[in-house]
């Protein structure tokens, strides 16, 4: 590609996010949040109990509509949120947005619980046919299945949007931007100021490797994901925290910059308090995903018949993905000072902040995790894609999507930072005007749902009087 191509591609791609994400976008997600909560009267929030008895498998019913467990439903969810947009993605939120971008993650996380509780019951309660037969899971199927077919616009909306905006671009890029960093330019297999043919070759190895591992489908995606997510996630929250502890003494000072540069906006580019909020938003929407609708693809696969007790599930995603992993990221890039370096741009930062805690060690402890976790997330990608290009053109056709995705893989490599959030962060903003828009208007069928499910599960609401007898007398059934 010439390079006036690459420039006219990055203005055109900056252009249209900026144009997605203003304040109307913030409103639909952080305000349909707080709907949410608000509506169900803070429900969900008193479930976690619940929620995690489920994860464990005691609820599962063999003779269940869906194709895989709790567990594995939300590993696919989490292994599409936890990877890149936890590492660089939420140091692009502190480059671009100042450190008070952080809590406007944490709010999209707060107020997702509540969304993600609805869009993941509905995925499940709004379940539809593809053109096999097949039952599958996601908005398309909520609108078309919930609302009606006059509504079919606004579901062609979502499953065209998705085509692009589940491409891993951001994934690809700070993954090769990563390796290029610790391997390519150290040893002169690439230098600082000219690698394309590096991250080209880096571009196409990958993406024979995960033609290799998705061809064997969403069993195989999950089964990939619930083995590398969860092991994954604790090694990441490890070597942070002894980061952390070696830095105990600037936490509280972190964590004080954080609440006050989330209202003053003066460490935001341009020092606009907006800025802060819409950076915080958009990077918290890319991280946790709650409102965008590519999760319920994952949770609509999930093996039940109780729309709510997947709904219950998915609400723990925003917790572990945006309120845990995401915020020891950010302190481990604001106590280390690595937010500061102005030469650096995503992964880097992170990287940087690794590299001062941890000089000999932790930016290999870093790629191992970014590796494996970014390898997860770009697999589970590839099942969003293909749901959607099915629901577009037919089952029967959804096998050209794996073309398109890998080889828009080799592409990401060697594009800019800037060109792929344009494109990802603008189609997560389209997704989410049909994905809120349809949750907005069937909510009051989730919350007669849940009304059901408590009648028949006293034991839910008990504070954890007789819990273990009835849940034993109900997994008996």
């Amino acid at each position: 590609m010439s390079a006036h191509v690459l420039q006219s591609l990055e203005s055109i791609s900056v252009a249209f996010a900026n144009f997605m994400w203003s304040m109307p976008t913030v409103v639909l997600l952080v305000g349909g949040g707080c709907f949410f909560a608000v509506y169900s009267r803070f429900q969900p929030y008193c479930h976690f109990r619940h929620a995690i008895g489920i994860l464990s498998g005691r609820y599962d019913e063999a003779h269940h509509d869906g194709h895989i467990p709790h567990f594995q439903a939300l590993s696919t969810a989490l292994s599409g949120t936890l990877g890149l947009g936890n590492v660089a993605g939420v140091a692009v939120a502190i480059s671009m947005g100042g450190p008070g971008a952080m809590f406007w993650m944490w709010v999209t996380a707060l107020v997702g619980v509540a969304t993600k509780f609805y869009t993941a019951s509905l995925a499940v309660m709004y379940r539809g046919r593809d053109s096999h037969g097949t039952l599958q899971g996601g908005p398309m199927y909520v609108i078309r299945e919930g609302l009606g077919r006059r509504w079919l616009p606004l579901a062609g909306l979502f499953a065209v949007a998705g085509l692009f905006g589940v491409l891993p671009l951001f994934q690809i890029n700070q993954l090769v931007q990563l390796i290029r960093d610790l391997v390519g330019v150290p040893t002169g297999l690439a230098r600082a100021d000219h690698h394309f043919f590096f991250d080209l070759s880096l571009g196409i190895v990958i993406a024979v490797t995960v033609y290799m591992v998705i061809i064997g489908h969403i069993r195989r995606v999950a089964a990939v994901a619930s083995r590398l997510v969860p092991g994954m996630v604790v090694f990441y929250l490890l070597v942070t925290a002894w980061l952390l502890i070696k830095y105990a003494d600037q936490v509280p000072g972190a964590l004080l910059l954080i609440f006050k540069d989330a209202f003053s906006g003066n460490a935001a580019a341009g020092g606009a308090l907006g800025t802060v909020v819409i950076w915080g938003v958009r990077r918290g929407a890319f991280s946790n995903e709650a409102g965008i609708g590519t999760e319920s693809l994952a949770h609509g696969a999930a093996k039940t018949n109780e729309p709510i007790r997947e709904g219950l599930v998915a609400m723990l995603g925003p917790v572990i993905d945006t309120l845990v992993v995401c915020s020891c990221t950010a302190l481990a890039i604001l106590v280390t000072g690595a937010w500061r370096t102005t030469d650096a741009d995503g992964v880097t930062i992170t990287l940087r902040a690794f590299q001062a805690a941890m000089p000999h060690t932790g930016v290999y402890m870093l790629m191992i995790m970014v590796v494996f976790l970014g390898f997860s997330t770009i697999i589970s990608y590839w099942y969003y894609g293909t749901k959607c290009m099915g629901f577009l053109f037919g089952a029967h056709r959804q096998r050209w999507y794996l073309w398109f995705y890998t080889g828009l893989i080799v592409v990401g490599a060697v594009v800019s930072l800037n060109t792929v959030l344009g494109i990802i962060d603008g189609m997560f903003a389209v997704m989410a005007i049909p994905t809120m828009t349809s949750t907005l208007l069937l909510a009051p069928r989730v919350n007669r749902a849940l009304h059901d499910y408590l009648e028949r599960h006293p034991f839910v609401s008990s504070k954890g009087r007789g819990v273990r007898s009835e849940e034993k007398q109900v997994s008996s059934k």
